[in-house]
C-alpha cells in the first residue's frame, strides 16, 4: 500500500502563495520603500511546495471581512 501524500495548498485554510518574479520584487522594494520583511523557513511546507529558494519574496493574499483581500510578503530564509 502507498501512502497518499497531503497536497496542502489545496486545503481551505491556506491562503494562496506565489514566488515573485525579479522584476514584481524591484517594484515591490522600491514603491515600498522596504529594507526588511518578515521572514518564513526555508521548511515551511508551502515553501517546499512552492519549490522556493533562499532569498526568494513569498506573496500571500488572505481573504478578508473587512478588507475584501489582504497581502504579505515574506522573505524565504534557511537558518533563524
Amino acid at each position: 500500500m502507498t501512502e497518499k501524500k497531503f497536497e496542502i495548498t489545496q486545503h481551505r485554510l491556506v491562503p494562496k502563495h506565489s514566488v515573485l518574479s525579479e522584476k514584481e520584487v524591484t517594484t515591490l522594494l522600491k514603491n515600498y520603500s522596504l529594507k526588511d520583511l518578515p521572514k518564513m523557513h526555508l521548511t515551511d511546507p508551502i515553501i517546499e511546495t512552492l519549490k522556493a529558494k533562499e532569498g526568494d519574496i513569498i506573496r500571500i493574499e488572505r481573504n478578508s471581512l473587512t478588507a475584501g483581500k489582504s497581502v504579505f510578503y515574506r522573505r524565504v530564509i534557511a537558518n533563524a
